[in-house]
């Protein structure tokens, strides 16, 4: 339980006192249906009566409105009865508060608890109003609106009770997103609460700032604008007509901002059934407009010199220049005349290359015809056949050169954004390479640390031990002429091994290329054609040198083109390789079928 009434003070109603045990013995669910008690309790007595004053002092006392705040605030589909309960608890709090007389601490509760409320009774209104929006039958809507009614009538009661409110109610976004809806209903009980608030405290509008005040009369005219309904208009134009007789600087606003808001009014609205309403605004609207015509005419004369005097300065200034403009506009003309000159002739130039060329075509191709012909009357009979043949083959051989030429120069081109590509490759995979290899030194250097020094203690403890591990294994003594001799057979000895290594190295490579020799001339041998077959040419291969090294030479040339082909990532450590460089595994594993070719000089 919360605050109790201190002791001293009179009794407290033992209904309350008795609703606020069992609220606070009784489980979460359940409690919403007992606060709900609240309404016969604050029924039974006279509004306005010091008995009632005193229930609610005692309600308030044992924070069951508190209780009734958060249970607005909770899930309305776990609370037992819905929507509905919500909304009597919000009349009900509605119905506590005012009328209530706190004694203590009375700032927390008109600058903390009574905002709170006001929030909580526009959040639940939001929701009611979406639920209406969004339900499709008939009877769900009616409760829906139903319950929305009671809403806003409990924050038209609380309004009234506590006019401080209305200021924050206006700056609530929750007011501004209830106001702003496309639903004739909701949209009606809402201008109404506007109106109530606006008849409880008439300066509301000039207590909050200027964007949530042109807000509010956007959306106003916005409803007289967009809708044809008799009710949404009755309603707008009551709140204008409310607004515009408390403030003549909101009369001003309504002219100035809504310029057309008169022929609106006047065209749209009249006959509707509210054409009193509708004159009276119109009569300000209007009179604001006269009376604010003086001022205009002043400032239109005033407006009309200013300009006068601009424009003779403008004028002067101009006559001043007029002069260096004539000789700028001559100047410009002039070089466009001349631009214009030179691109017919440019023009004229390249129609008579054309048709030159034309000609030079047509007379090319007549002398080519009439060297055929006498060519014709030249060539015996029997070779026509022959020579058409011979030139059928030359046309053929040009179109295929001129075709061949064509299509090698088109896919250069497309493949060149694909090189460019690939060059872009290798430089970003270079320059990764190197920033990691940058990397992994730092990484490497930073991680070395000083030694950490050693104590006395420590440093006695080792030379310590130094000195016992020197006892235990003394050093042999040997003289100097000893180490010299056996430096001087360490040097002999490792003579012999690097002469002998190189001795060997050497018969292996020439068994190596004997052995290679060999595999070659049997690899001849057994390719070669039968005698009675063998002509020169063939003759040669066995006593030409070069063949082999040719045969030899060529593989290995196919053996780097192959290699160049290879992808990028098949080549991703050689970038700081020498580009005429290929691995020597790649290189054996292509070239480990080859024998070495040629004779003695290979």
């Amino acid at each position: 339980m919360a605050n109790a009434p201190s002791a001293g003070l009179v009794a407290a109603d033992p209904r309350v006192l008795a609703l606020a045990a069992q609220v606070a013995e009784s489980r979460e669910q359940d409690i919403p249906l007992l606060l709900l008690k609240l309404k016969g309790i604050l029924s039974s007595a006279s509004l306005g009566s010091e008995e009632s004053k005193k229930i609610k002092q005692d309600i308030y006392s044992y924070d069951l409105t508190q209780y009734c705040m958060l249970v607005l605030r909770q899930d309305h589909f776990q609370l037992h009865g819905g929507w509905a309960t919500a909304a009597q608890l919000a009349e009900i709090l509605s119905h506590c508060c005012v009328g209530l007389e706190v004694k203590e601490d009375p700032e927390e509760f008109h600058k903390k608890f009574l905002p709170s409320a006001i929030d909580n009774l526009l959040v639940l209104g939001r929701r009611l109003q979406a639920r209406f929006i969004q339900a499709i039958k008939d009877e769900e809507k009616q409760d829906f609106l139903r319950w929305f009614q009671t809403v806003t009538d409990a924050i038209c009661w609380l309004l009234g009770g506590h006019i401080q409110l209305t200021a924050c109610v206006l700056q609530s976004d929750h007011f501004l997103q209830l106001l702003i809806t496309d639903d004739v209903e909701t949209a009606i009980l809402m201008m109404s609460v506007l109106h109530n608030l606006l008849k409880v405290n008439s300066s509301a509008l000039l207590q909050v700032d200027e964007e949530t005040l042109h807000s509010v009369l956007d959306e106003l005219v916005y409803k007289l604008s967009s809708t044809t309904n008799p009710a949404i208009g009755n309603a707008a134009t009551k709140l204008l007509l409310v607004v515009a007789k408390f403030c003549k600087q909101l009369v001003k606003l309504l002219t100035t901002r809504y310029k057309g808001l008169k022929g609106l009014l006047s065209k749209q609205w009249t006959g509707k059934g509210f054409d009193r309403d509708l004159s009276q605004l119109l009569d300000l609207l209007y009179l604001e407009q006269s009376n604010g015509k003086g001022e205009m005419q002043r400032q239109h004369q005033a407006a009309c010199v200013i300009q006068a005097m601009w424009r003779g300065f403008q004028t002067r200034k101009r006559l001043k220049k007029l002069p260096q403009a004539v000789t700028t506009l001559q100047r410009s003309f002039r070089a466009k005349r001349e631009q214009e000159l030179q691109h017919l002739k440019k023009q004229k130039e390249d129609e008579a290359l054309k048709l030159q060329m034309q000609l030079q075509r047509q007379r090319s191709m007549r002398l080519f015809h009439e060297r055929q012909l006498a060519l014709l009357k030249i060539i015996h009979a029997s070779q026509v056949d022959k020579y058409m043949e011979e030139m059928e083959r030359k046309s053929a051989l040009t179109i295929q050169r001129f075709w061949r030429g064509y299509r090698a120069r088109r896919n250069f081109h497309q493949q060149r954004q694909s090189v460019k590509e690939y060059k872009a490759a290798v430089v970003i995979q270079r320059a990764v390479c190197k920033f990691l290899e940058k990397r992994r030194r730092m990484r490497s250097l930073s991680s070395w640390k000083d030694p950490k020094g050693l104590t006395d203690e420590q440093r006695l403890a080792l030379q310590q031990k130094v000195d016992d591990y020197i006892k235990l294994h003394p050093a042999s003594q040997m003289s100097e002429e000893r180490s010299k001799e056996l430096h001087m057979q360490a040097q002999e000895k490792l003579a012999q091994f690097l002469l002998r290594s190189r001795l060997d190295q050497r018969a292996a490579q020439r068994r190596e290329t004997l052995l290679a020799q060999v595999n070659t001339d049997v690899e001849l041998l057994m390719n070669a054609p039968g005698l009675a077959e063998t002509t020169e040419k063939d003759l040669d291969v066995f006593m030409s040198r070069s063949v082999p090294v040719a045969t030899k030479a060529r593989q290995s040339h196919n053996t780097m083109l192959k290699y160049t082909r290879w992808p990028w990532w098949k080549k991703l450590g050689d970038e700081f390789m020498e580009d005429d460089v290929i691995p020597d595994d790649d290189l054996n594993a292509e070239l480990g079928t080859l024998f070495i070719g040629g004779r003695k000089s290979c």
